[in-house]
């Protein structure tokens, strides 16, 4: 799927978790920001890395695989957050890693419009990809390997 049909399949994917679907539909669109504040722990956990270790991780990830879940870059770069299964948060053992699970909110961009903030990197394909809480782990392990092994050159 691509082009504003991919979009509206994502939009709706979305917006499938917010109390009432059409009132934040509707708000979103006419926002001038573009952007909502959806409930995690519906559909998907948000699991929120440093953006140093989290770009490289994504690039680990799409060498990986052909398409991982939806990946977000927040303000100035500072986190990234990648889309995993719901429940993945309460499991999560991992340190300096946030998540964003059940009881939490989060500030989620329209896909396929430019916000001045928050942004996609990965966009929601609408089909529901997450990415397996397993293999962005081992992603970031070798993310982690690689830049201690260029902090050591």
């Amino acid at each position: 799927m691509t082009g504003s049909g991919a979009a509206k399949s994502a939009v709706e994917w979305l917006v499938s978790v917010a109390p009432d679907p059409e009132a934040c539909r509707w708000e979103w669109e006419r926002n001038p920001l573009g952007v909502a504040l959806l409930p995690a722990g519906k559909q998907w956990d948000v699991l929120i890395l440093p953006g140093e270790l989290g770009y490289p991780t994504l690039d680990v990830l799409t060498r990986v695989i052909d398409r991982p879940g939806p990946v977000l870059a927040d303000f100035g770069d500072a986190r990234m957050g990648f889309f995993v299964p719901a429940g993945t948060v309460a499991r999560w053992l991992g340190t300096g890693v946030r998540g964003a699970g059940r009881g939490t909110w989060i500030v989620v961009p329209y896909p396929g419009r430019s916000t001045g903030g928050v942004r996609w990197l990965v966009p929601p394909d609408g089909q529901g990809t997450l990415t397996d809480p397993a293999l962005l782990e081992l992603a970031m392990h070798e993310a982690a390997a690689q830049l201690a092994r260029d902090a050591g050159e």
